[in-house]
């Protein structure tokens, strides 16, 4: 619908990086660097001006991005409840959705092709528990509370076993992936540097919480696809956990995100509506780049049949 290579064009933004590559391992770097814990040090003041230098060159992609994205969503309904059908129509008609990559995962991939199809994901995995946490300061009340009872989910409802972010982690190790943001493809990086703009920044808040809601709607569809193939190639169910498990939950999630947060935040203020729309869209565009790069990757030596996502 969209393709990567037209937001192949957005860089050039500082000399320091001329292209899409460039900018997006810099914003990765920078991004793991600013929110990863740390300690006080004398160099504090150069931490400040790195600062305002990533967050011009990150508003100015952001910014770049949300022009591309405008003639998508200029219909966009304001009333909460016709927003919210054509929100839930994203899951149909939205970019990237269907793509035949899950079904050849599904069916066909062998254990070497998912396994760099998830060292791709993992590395450009931004923690959706983080992402959720850093979005819900200071939002209205009703769309808080359903946050908070994601993020709960998020964090296996107080059992360390249960915490999503390590369930996958523990997939990646069984599996002996080692992902690093040297060796990931730019395109997995601009989903996870997208995501991380959003929820850090406050004047993309309302992005924020259209892109992780499109995600809850859009990703069990194609994280069953990845636990079929998984399965078939035998690993084992309990390094399969992290994608059957949300294969489920998030229909769940889903549901309750467009009921609690979305309807409330768009009924309270309309204009709201076109922000959340923005950036749901910004965030299927995302995945719909890096499907179409990974499946150049996974497909250039020998194109399978076509095959379609159930």
């Amino acid at each position: 619908m969209f393709g990567g290579d037209r937001l192949s064009r957005l860089g050039g933004f500082s000399p320091q990086f001329p292209d899409a590559d460039a900018l997006h391992k810099g914003l990765a770097h920078w991004n793991h660097r600013r929110l990863s814990p740390a300690t006080p040090s004398a160099d504090w003041r150069c931490t400040i001006e790195e600062e305002r230098l990533m967050k011009a060159v990150e508003g100015e992609f952001i910014e770049a991005f949300r022009d591309l994205v405008a003639p998508l969503v200029e219909a966009v309904p304001q009333e909460a409840e016709a927003f919210v059908a054509w929100f839930e129509a994203l899951k149909d008609h939205g970019p990237g959705q269907g793509d035949s990559l899950f079904g050849w995962l599904q069916g066909a991939a062998s254990l070497e092709d998912i396994k760099w199809f998830l060292t791709q994901e993992a590395a450009g995995e931004a923690g959706f528990d983080d992402l959720v946490a850093l979005t819900q300061v200071k939002i209205p009340d009703r769309a808080k509370l359903e946050l908070a009872r994601n993020y709960w989910d998020e964090m296996g409802r107080g059992s360390a076993k249960g915490m999503h972010g390590p369930m996958l982690s523990r997939t990646t190790a069984t599996l002996g992936l080692t992902p690093t943001i040297d060796t990931t493809l730019w395109q997995s990086l601009c989903l996870a540097n997208t995501m991380t703009a959003f929820a850090t920044t406050r004047r993309y808040a309302w992005h924020s919480i259209g892109a992780l809601g499109v995600v809850e709607l859009t990703a069990p569809t194609r994280v069953s696809c990845v636990d079929a193939g998984l399965k078939r190639v035998g690993v084992s169910p309990e390094a399969r956990k992290y994608f059957a498990l949300h294969a489920h939950l998030d229909i769940e999630h889903s549901k309750a995100w467009n009921t609690e947060a979305l309807l409330p935040l768009v009924a309270e203020d309309p204009t709201r509506a076109r922000y959340i729309a923005e950036g749901a869209v910004m965030r299927l565009i995302c995945g719909e780049q890096c499907f179409e790069t990974y499946r150049a990757h996974l497909w250039a030596h020998a194109p399978p049949l076509v095959y379609a996502a159930e």
